[in-house]
This record gives structure tokens, C-alpha cells and sequence, in this order.
């Protein structure tokens, strides 16, 4: 195993041999979003991913279970980012406040992360694919019920909370994610496809939590 410095402590350096394969991934994730972005979701064939970079079938399942895996494999990432951003908000935010905080601090970090693999313009025009297939909506709603679970439990954990007994963390998340599913909506709907154009959405919805859920609708 390579090692980067010498430095007491530096991480180590992954080897050759698992560089190839990380290059290979992600040779096959730009391929794969390129021509989702490009053909539509049924349009694209695993047998045109790995044509694409140049690899067999047998190739491609090597990193990938299935056509829908490598779709989701970007936002699986900004997904990841977030979840550890939630872990690490101070202990005595609200437990809201940390949710928003978490999202809305880490964009630019998860930005820079997804460019690590492709160019954001593509991402944000495969999350628009996503938005309109209908396979893909639904693999997405599904794992979104899935993050709200796992965001519930660590929110249950940082308070000090049985996420079993208690309803609580469970319903917030539920609210929380009906707000980022009314942002992606939005803005699936507007006419800016841009990574900001989303954050501005997420904000003004994230702001108005409060006042929807309290407050007096009514101007007569």
C-alpha cells in the first residue's frame, strides 16, 4: 500500500490496482449519467454504459447491480454528506434547526464532491430524468422514505430519545422530507434547472416550516 507524505498519521494512498478500479467506477457513472441526461432513462441499455467506456456487461455488474444503481449513485453520495452533516451539527441546536443547518451548510461541499465525479450541469440535468420518469421517481421517493428512517434514528440518538417510543423524531423527519420533496417538485416544475436555483428553493421552503405548520393563514 502506497502512502501520500510521511508525515506521522497520513492516510494511506490506495494502491494501484484500486485506483484502476475507482477510475473504472467512475468512467462508468459519467457514461451512464451522459447518456441517461442525453437518451432518457429506458433509452439507455447497460450494454451502452459499458460500450461507452469501453468495458463488457460482465464489467459493468462488477461495479453496479443493476442500471438503476449507477443512475442513483451521485445522489446516493450528497445523500451521504448530508447524513454526516446531521451527525455532527452542535448538541444544542434544535433538533429542526440542525436538519436545516445540516442541508443548507453542506451544499457547497457536496457540490465540490459530486464534480469530484461528473460536471454539476450533468447531475442537475439527470435529478431533472429522475423528476420525470416514473421508475425512477419511485426508486427515489423509496429511498427518500429510507434516509427519513435513518435521519430519524441518529436525531432519536443525538436527543437522547427511544426513536420506537417515542414519535417524535419520526414525525419531524416526515415533515422535513415533504418540504425537500415540495423544493425538488418546485423546481422540477420552474424553468432554472441550476444547482442554486434548488438551494433557493430548499431555503424559502425550509424557511417557511414554521409559519405553515403554527401559524394563522388567514389575512381577513
Amino acid at each position: 500500500m502506497e502512502t501520500v507524505g510521511t508525515a506521522v498519521g497520513a492516510l494511506p494512498r490506495p494502491g494501484l490496482r484500486e485506483r484502476k478500479k475507482q477510475r473504472t467506477r467512475d468512467a462508468l457513472v459519467r457514461a451512464a449519467l451522459e447518456l441517461i441526461a442525453t437518451r432518457g432513462y429506458e433509452g439507455t441499455t447497460v450494454d451502452d454504459i459499458a460500450a461507452a467506456v469501453d468495458v463488457s456487461q460482465r464489467t459493468f455488474f462488477r461495479y453496479f447491480a443493476s442500471k438503476e444503481e449507477v443512475a442513483f449513485f451521485v445522489p446516493r453520495l450528497a445523500e451521504s454528506h448530508v447524513v454526516e452533516a446531521v451527525r455532527e451539527r452542535p448538541p444544542d441546536e434544535a433538533p429542526l434547526e440542525a436538519l436545516r443547518r445540516a442541508v443548507l451548510d453542506s451544499w457547497d461541499g457536496i457540490n465540490e464532491a459530486v464534480e469530484q465525479l461528473v460536471p454539476l450541469e450533468l447531475h442537475m440535468r439527470v435529478y431533472r430524468v429522475i423528476e420525470s420518469t416514473p421508475a425512477l421517481l419511485a426508486a427515489h421517493l423509496r429511498r427518500a422514505t429510507e434516509l427519513e428512517e435513518e435521519l430519524a434514528r441518529i436525531i432519536a440518538e443525538r436527543e437522547g430519545l427511544d426513536v420506537d417510543a417515542d414519535p417524535r423524531p419520526r414525525i419531524l423527519l416526515a415533515a422535513f422530507g415533504g418540504v425537500i420533496r415540495v423544493a425538488e417538485r418546485l423546481w422540477s416544475a420552474g424553468d432554472d434547472f441550476s444547482a442554486a436555483a434548488m438551494r433557493d428553493l430548499m431555503t424559502t421552503c425550509l424557511d417557511h416550516v414554521g409559519p405553515a405548520l403554527a401559524g394563522n393563514w388567514r389575512t381577513d
